[in-house]
């Protein structure tokens, strides 16, 4: 059986992951990125891992999975926000130089929407959209078990979809945009202004035990998820949505109401049809996806 290897480039960790044709995981590593070090010792460290990993198997190449913004058609990574120093860093071509191996990368959310449209929640639907929603929020389309990647590798890069024009700027995004209002980060800084400290972990724990303030914190950052998921189906119309990232981990607190606000947004022929679904595949969608990555 053809094996290939996935690496999952985070600003904190490091994984790579020989992997089979099935999806599972023959064997990995993981290690800290320690992305303060520079482009320089990062992907060192990578090409060694890379190397243990492998060892005397042979494999049909190499795909990585990275923050972005990144070009996927030449390989070249544009100055990650949590990469500092990777300045247009042609990836590609020094890994393919280094490690005799074809390699392919593409946006981190990317990798893992392959993953859960080819092993995890979306395997067998004709059309899935990833939307993973933690520190911030990423997306990735798949249609036909292939990432439509858009004419330059930017599709499906929801973060930065405008939801509240009017509404607070972040990072280098449009002000109002949806990372802004509904990613954890965007919960936690709600919560920081109502006064509660601990960040989107402390307002959920709060909402649970039914404070009103967080609730409404949760439910109006559900209520901006659920336009942009809206305007994605209608956009769109994927056969499935898959929901991953931390913020997503509770049907009962998220995804109930996520679905029931989803559904006043929409057209009614598509409030019955529209299929709001966990991910399955946890941490391992990143590696697995970016193995994936290799055609």
């Amino acid at each position: 059986m053809a094996l290939r290897i996935g690496v999952d480039l985070g600003g904190t960790n490091l994984r790579v992951a020989l992997v089979r044709e099935n999806g599972t995981i023959v064997r990995e590593s993981e290690q800290l990125t320690e992305a303060e070090k520079g482009p320089d010792s990062v992907i060192t460290k990578m090409m060694d891992m890379v190397r243990g990993i492998k060892g005397e198997d042979i494999i049909k190449g190499v795909g990585v999975g990275s923050p972005g913004p990144l070009d996927p058609f030449t390989g070249t990574i544009h100055q990650p926000p949590n990469l500092p120093g990777w300045d247009s860093i042609p990836l590609a071509r020094i890994l393919e130089e280094s490690l005799g191996e074809h390699v392919e990368i593409d946006n981190d959310a990317n990798a893992a929407a392959l993953a859960e449209a080819k092993f995890g929640a979306g395997a067998g639907a004709q059309s899935v959209y990833y939307i993973t929603v933690s520190t911030g929020v990423g997306g990735g389309f798949v249609i036909g078990g292939e990432i439509f990647q858009g004419a330059t590798g930017y599709a499906a890069e929801i973060g930065n979809m405008i939801i509240l024009p009017s509404g607070p700027t972040h990072n280098s995004l449009n002000a109002g945009a949806l990372e802004s209002l509904a990613s954890g980060t965007a919960i936690g800084l709600a919560g920081q202004k109502a006064g509660i400290a601990g960040g989107a972990e402390e307002v959920f724990r709060l909402a649970m035990v039914h404070d009103p303030i967080a609730q409404s914190i949760i439910d109006e950052a559900l209520n901006y998820l659920a336009i942009g998921i809206a305007n994605l189906a209608h956009a769109v119309n994927p056969s499935i949505f898959v929901m991953g990232g931390g913020v997503m981990k509770s049907e009962s607190q998220v995804l109930d109401p996520l679905r029931g606000k989803v559904k006043t947004y929409v057209y009614p022929g598509l409030k019955h049809t529209i299929k709001i679904v966990p991910a399955s595949l946890g941490s391992k969608a990143g590696v697995v996806g970016a193995a994936f990555l290799i055609k």
